[in-house]
């Protein structure tokens, strides 16, 4: 029988039946091959998320690859039978933003897959058609399931506009960190410094892209570009401060509590431009598939756990453990 998983309200998470409704005007069925769990489903498990960005009881699930399985009316039937991963944001394609292209900032009522519509813990998905992107028959929906995030990165790597041979520092080691140091190493970018306290993430880096790895403390300065991906106290700061005087600096990372604020003082002393990502637009998306489709973006060496739907629960006790070293935990329908 086909399955999802619920969280009913904070800490209440059960699996039940649910048996997919045909896709409507515009819309397509999607059988789910994988789902990731990032840190925002775990807010939602905790009821930590902003109220305003989670409506329980809720399917989590905005991280997933899958194959088209149904087309509703109005929708191409040649995607029937196409692997394909899909956005998150149900945005309205009308308002000043969705029409410039910033899809991710639209100004109609926040409304998103895995947080106030249906997900993809499920056997099922349905969702507008319009938001799928295809893949290729030969894809890897394994290492497709990492695509959402891809395309975050992908926002921010395009504002970072990096030229060919430019300096790059990643702040951040984790999955988002690592995922933008193989786009920017796509983008040609010339030192590729990861920056991390654990140097057991060293040997990922490299394998991604990276030409160095470095602590905090082993920084330094003067790059044309730094990318903030870890979401630490204090991270936002250094990122600024290791950008050359008229460098870019993209900021992605929400600190859980920031201890070390910057201040607008150091911005205009600086003297850097700095950019901020909110989950990603559809350019950021075509962008984040088309690497992938090339063989430039390979997100599968970050997948460190695998589980299947009926342990959801346990894949995020795992995923809030700090004991456990983990990369990017993914759910099996």
């Amino acid at each position: 029988m086909p399955r999802a998983v619920r969280i009913e309200s904070p800490h209440q998470l059960r699996v039940v039946a649910a048996e997919p409704e045909p896709p409507g005007q515009d819309e397509a069925l999607v059988e789910v091959a994988w789902s990731g769990i990032c840190g925002s489903d775990l807010e939602v498990y905790h009821g930590t998320r902003p109220p305003e960005f989670v409506a329980y009881p809720v399917i989590p699930g905005h991280e997933w690859s899958g194959t088209v399985v149904q087309a509703g009316a109005g929708v191409d039937p040649a995607l029937v039978g196409r692997k394909a991963v899909g956005e998150g944001f149900r945005n309205c394609g009308r308002c000043t933003a969705c029409r410039e292209g910033d899809t991710s900032l639209c100004s109609a009522a926040y409304d998103e897959t895995g947080f106030t519509q249906p997900g993809a813990w499920a056997d099922h998905l349905r969702i507008p058609a319009r938001l799928l992107h295809p893949l290729p028959d030969e894809a890897d929906l394994r290492a497709a399931a990492l695509l959402e995030p891809a395309a975050c990165m992908a926002s921010a790597v395009l504002k970072a506009g990096v030229g060919v041979g430019e300096s790059v520092a990643v702040i951040g080691g984790g999955t988002l960190g690592m995922l933008a140091t193989q786009l920017f190493a796509a983008a040609g970018a010339g030192s590729l410094v990861v920056v991390d306290p654990r140097t057991d993430r060293a040997e990922t880096a490299k394998a991604c892209g990276a030409t160095d790895f470095r602590t905090p403390d082993e920084l330094g300065d003067g790059f044309d570009v730094v990318l903030e991906a870890a979401g630490a106290s204090g991270t936002g700061r250094l990122a600024v401060r290791s950008t050359r005087r008229g460098g870019r600096t993209v900021l992605t990372g929400i600190a859980p509590e920031e201890r070390e604020p910057l201040t607008p003082a150091e911005l205009v002393g600086a003297a850097v431009t700095v950019h901020t990502v909110f989950g990603a637009c559809s350019r950021a998306w075509a962008h984040a598939v088309r690497a992938f489709a090339a063989g430039r973006l390979d997100p599968a060496p970050l997948i460190t756990h695998e589980f299947d739907l009926e342990d959801a629960g346990r894949a995020l006790d795992v995923l809030a453990d700090p004991s456990v070293p983990t990369g990017k935990v993914l759910l099996r329908p």
